[in-house]
């Protein structure tokens, strides 16, 4: 099995883990607010509810390079520039609840599960071949089909 050596960082105190390896410091998150549309009444006009979170894919910290391919390929709708861009980010937005407290974690929620599935790697296939038993279990069924076909022709 083909292994990647990353160098291990180790997560500083206050830092938001992302995954087994992967973590994000809190003032590398960008989050901004505004007005939600919709339904909603008078709230909906004078409450900043929406909320938008913008994190470069340099500041996610414990990625390997593999990962950040992942993430950046998983993230095409999330993604603003390139992987190649140095200043490529994610962004998320909700304006799904009514406060804002609660579309901030629906924000965290989305960029984390993203994270952590773009750092666990796929599982390879290997191709398999039918074992022996199973040949002969398949060819006697196609025997017993065909006989049984054959008594139903006339004579």
């Amino acid at each position: 099995m083909h292994t990647v050596s990353v160098p291990i960082i180790q997560r500083p105190p206050g830092a938001i883990a992302l995954g087994p390896r992967a973590w994000v410091v809190e003032r590398d998150l960008s989050f901004t607010f505004s007005r939600s549309g919709g339904p909603g009444g008078q709230n909906v006009n004078k409450v900043e509810s929406r909320v938008q979170l913008r994190v470069a894919l340099s500041a996610i910290k414990g990625l390997h390079d593999a990962g950040r391919a992942r993430l950046a390929d998983m993230a095409h709708a999330h993604l603003i520039g390139g992987l190649g861009d140095p200043d490529a980010a994610l962004q998320f937005t909700a304006s799904e609840e009514r406060s804002q407290r609660a579309n901030k974690e629906a924000c965290m929620e989305r960029f984390h599960a993203l994270v952590l599935l773009a750092s666990t790697p796929p599982k390879v296939r290997r191709k398999t071949r039918p074992t022996r038993g199973s040949r002969e279990r398949r060819l006697e069924g196609k025997r017993i089909q065909g006989e049984k076909k054959s008594r139903r022709q006339d004579p």
